[in-house]
């Protein structure tokens, strides 16, 4: 939390002489003084970390952008670069009264190759709007997440975001070719290629996607795009036990092959969260109680075959007692219908109180010990949820609880960085390291490695 860091005090103080010098290069509609907005843009979406911040600079290009950090540089001010400030580890809002730079306004595309599917952008486009932008032109974003409507691809890349269907197209160290970044002292570095292949040297670019903005800003981005495929088939089934579910997505990779888009599960508890706090949510299995849900989707070119396929898998699957019970989707629908259960759980455990989250990347037949071990030591003070894209060996696991409390914390951490440092595990798959996890790094990182990083 901030409470633990203090402000160094080699960072200077915003004053009138800034601001002034920041208007004459954005304009006085850019630079934010607004109390309403400032108090928006202090704040993390789950309200758990609060910045102070007097500013909000919204620069519309990569040359306001350089003349920016060029600026804070010379005066030390410290600044936050901010996207969607949806992220859930205090990555995306100031500690202290840092100036927060906005890349909202920087929100277009530049261009889109529709022979090679290769799609540039500016770093402020909202994820959903690329994505409706190339279903126009028959093609489909390698990643999709639950906030999508209100996250930035700049933030995606930034934070190296995993999402619903990593398990079929892989991370963005994959998918993006390219990177235009801006570093600190202003200096812009062009990486902006969109070409698959590249061996000239070092691939810098990697060490932006995933750095979180530490070393400068992204502000354009090229990103290689599949194209949209004809047949989309979703399954929700229910699993006994997790055992089952483990056997399941063994099976799946087998027998659905390269069709296999998405491998989603989540627990009886997670259920019931969504179908509790949200409004129209419906379990599909109404009249029987299951531990364990999953969904899976298929896209492929075939329908008939691809759909015989899954159907030819969820039959062997019951007759081998893997799934308890299944349904397919119909039409869009209900497929959307399904979907909404697992990417609802966020915005469910928001409306039922304060929640802990841990995004874990852990070996896939260790993973939901640990929600069992949580709900062990938490007792009845807390409700212990377990989901995640299992296709990745990647668990969410929240805390659910009337209320944040020191005490319940203290029972979670460091306890579930230490459970899953000791599974050679990662205490952060996707969601980052931002201000919650920056000083547990040492649980997924040698100093050895961290030393190096610090030191170049």
């Amino acid at each position: 939390m901030g409470g633990v860091v203090q402000r160094s005090p080699r960072f200077s103080e915003l004053n009138d002489d800034d601001v002034r010098y920041f208007q004459e290069i954005l304009g006085k509609k850019n630079v934010i003084q607004d109390d309403d907005k400032l108090s928006a843009a202090n704040i993390d979406w789950m309200h758990k970390y609060k910045g102070a911040s007097k500013l909000i600079l919204q620069p519309c290009n990569t040359d306001q952008v350089s003349q920016i950090l060029k600026y804070c540089n010379s005066r030390c001010l410290a600044v936050v670069p901010q996207g969607g400030n949806t992220g859930l580890v205090g990555g995306s809002v100031p500690v202290f009264d840092e100036v927060i730079v906005s890349l909202s306004s920087m929100n277009n595309i530049i261009s889109f190759d529709k022979v090679s599917g290769i799609l540039v952008c500016e770093a402020g486009c909202i994820l959903e709007n690329i994505m409706s932008f190339l279903d126009n032109e028959g093609f489909i974003m390698p990643l999709d997440l639950g906030a999508k409507g209100s996250c930035q691809i700049g933030g995606n890349v930034s934070t190296n975001a995993g999402g619903l269907r990593l398990v079929r197209y892989g991370s963005l160290h994959g998918s993006v070719l390219g990177v235009e970044a801006v570093l600190a002292n202003g200096t812009v570095l062009d990486m902006l290629k969109t070409l698959r292949k590249d061996n000239t040297g070092y691939g810098l670019k990697h060490l932006f996607i995933g750095s979180e903005g530490s070393l400068g800003i992204v502000t354009k981005v090229s990103i290689l795009t599949p194209p949209k495929l004809s047949s989309v088939n979703v399954a929700f089934l229910a699993c006994k036990d997790y055992s089952c579910c483990q056997k399941l997505l063994q099976e799946a990779k087998r027998k659905l092959g390269e069709i296999l888009s998405a491998f989603e599960f989540l627990d009886s508890q997670s259920m019931n969260l969504v179908t509790n706090h949200l409004e129209g949510a419906r379990n599909p299995f109404p009249t029987s109680l299951h531990n364990f849900y999953v969904l899976i989707e298929t896209t492929g070119s075939d329908e008939s075959s691809d759909k015989q396929k899954l159907e030819a898998f969820l039959l062997g699957s019951m007759e081998n007692e893997l799934v308890s019970d299944g349904v397919l989707a119909q039409d869009i629908s209900q497929a959307s219908t399904f979907w909404r259960l697992r990417e609802g759980i966020s915005e469910a455990l928001m409306k039922a109180g304060a929640v802990y989250k841990y995004d874990l990347s852990i070996p896939v037949e260790n993973l939901y010990n640990l929600v069992e071990e949580m709900r062990s030591r938490l007792g009845d003070a807390a409700n212990v949820i377990g989901y995640g894209h299992l296709g990745d060996s990647n668990l969410h696991l929240n805390v659910s609880v009337p209320r944040y409390d020191n005490k319940i914390l203290s029972q979670i951490e460091p306890f579930v960085y230490e459970w899953t440092s000791k599974h050679r595990g990662s205490i952060s798959a996707e969601h980052g390291v931002g201000l919650m996890k920056a000083n547990e790094i040492f649980y997924s990182q040698s100093r050895e490695t961290v030393r190096i990083v610090v030191y170049y």
